[in-house]
């Protein structure tokens, strides 16, 4: 019986097993864990930033304070184009920063500020507008090692000092008085001269330049009379004048003194023409003397702003954005430019490093190409001669200067 039964249970224990085998779930199996993600390249460490300070100096208040307003804009545009190109100079992104300050047109005032902008630690200074504030502030800039780029002074004294900090843009009153001196003799045929002019290195240094031009052509100065550059009554020198019964009256002065001395011409029934420099020869004047100023003939140190080489943008984003130009904006523009190029070909915003680069400069500007003699006078400059016609300036004739890219 045994043996019957051991088979029977181990049957039965079998089918027990293979029932629990056939019930039984498998576990899945875990998934593997997905590979960390590679780490990211750290980004690059922005390049610092550092700021750079120009100084700019010019008559923000007083009579000819729109003519300063218009060199501070032309070099506020010029930091605007630069900051927007982001300019690296020694591995640093540069900030350039206008510090613009207000001289007066007064010398003593000009040497204040002059001294001011020193003490900012400006890298380089454009100004001053007017001769007599830019001789004596460029003595300060000299003894301080820091460049000074004039847009608009023209004395010849400005740049004949020996100071290798002295720079201008634009033609020098050596040039602008033979030409407009020659110009009333030879072109308009003018045998009498009667000279005025205003006391100041400006409208004095340009009137003895017209008068020499004027003598070496064979006219004669009939009348060489002064006044001054805050002066609105010149009824008493030009009731001298005409009685000398000139065929050319000059006068070394700003458009503000211009203005109303045409006026009073015509008021006193004076039949010469008149003649003036760049300082008168703007916008302004046209607006001060009103139909006294057609046909008045005038020059500039410079070419007129249709003619500039390189000129069209700097109207277009100048006139958009401040207005009507006067004068020596687009000289005001290409002085901080010049500065800014300096820099970049020496690798370095400071003025002792740089400033050996400022002589050796070739640089195309908008008002063409900018090359300086060993004075700091710019080689080549231009002059233009103007008259107003239907209360506009309308070019007659240009000499001198060298586009740009030539």
């Amino acid at each position: 019986m045994n043996n019957v039964r051991i088979p029977g249970v181990l049957a039965i224990l079998a089918a027990s097993v293979a029932i629990i085998g056939c019930g039984k779930k498998e576990e899945p199996k875990a998934a593997a864990p997905a590979p960390a993600p590679a780490a990211a390249a750290p980004a690059p460490a922005p390049k610092p930033e550092i700021v750079v300070k120009i100084g700019h100096v010019a008559p923000l208040t007083g009579p000819i304070a729109h003519l300063g307003k218009d060199n501070e804009n032309g070099a506020r545009l010029a930091v605007d184009d630069a900051n927007a190109k982001k300019i690296e100079i020694d591995g640093k992104v540069i900030k350039f920063e206008l510090l613009g300050e207000d001289d007066q047109a007064d010398p003593k005032t000009g040497t204040v500020v002059a001294q001011k902008l020193v003490d900012a630690k400006v890298a380089g200074v454009v100004g001053h507008l007017n001769s007599g504030t830019t001789i004596p502030a460029s003595a300060i800039y000299n003894q301080s090692g820091l460049p000074q780029i004039s847009p608009s002074a023209t004395n010849p004294k400005y740049t004949q000092q020996g100071f290798n900090t002295a720079f201008r843009v634009m033609a020098n009153d050596i040039q602008q008085g033979s030409v407009i001196g020659t110009y009333a003799a030879k072109d308009m045929g003018a045998k009498k001269f009667a000279i005025i002019d205003d006391r100041t290195a400006y409208g004095q240094g340009l009137a003895d330049e017209v008068e020499k031009a004027a003598k070496a052509a064979g006219a004669t100065v009939v009348a060489r009379e002064f006044t001054n550059d805050k002066a609105t009554d010149f009824k008493a020198i030009l009731t001298k004048i005409k009685a000398k019964n000139p065929d050319v009256i000059f006068l070394g002065g700003m458009d503000a003194v211009g203005g109303p001395m045409l006026k009073q011409i015509k008021e006193l029934g004076i039949k010469a023409k008149f003649t003036t420099g760049d300082g008168g020869c703007s916008p302004e004047l046209i607006k001060l003397a009103g139909a006294a100023s057609e046909g008045v003939i005038c020059s500039q140190a410079g070419l007129p702003p249709e003619k500039l080489p390189n000129g069209q943008k700097f109207l277009e984003d100048f006139t958009k954005k401040y207005g009507q130009i006067q004068i020596y904006s687009p000289y005001s523009y290409d002085a901080v430019m010049v500065l800014v190029d300096a820099m970049k070909r020496a690798n370095s915003v400071d003025p002792v490093k740089y400033l050996p680069e400022v002589g050796k400069t070739a640089y195309d500007g908008v008002t063409g190409k900018i090359e300086f003699d060993e004075k700091g006078d710019i080689k080549n400059g231009a002059i233009t001669v103007f008259e107003i016609k239907d209360g506009k300036l309308t070019t007659l004739k240009s000499e001198g200067g060298t586009a740009a890219g030539k």
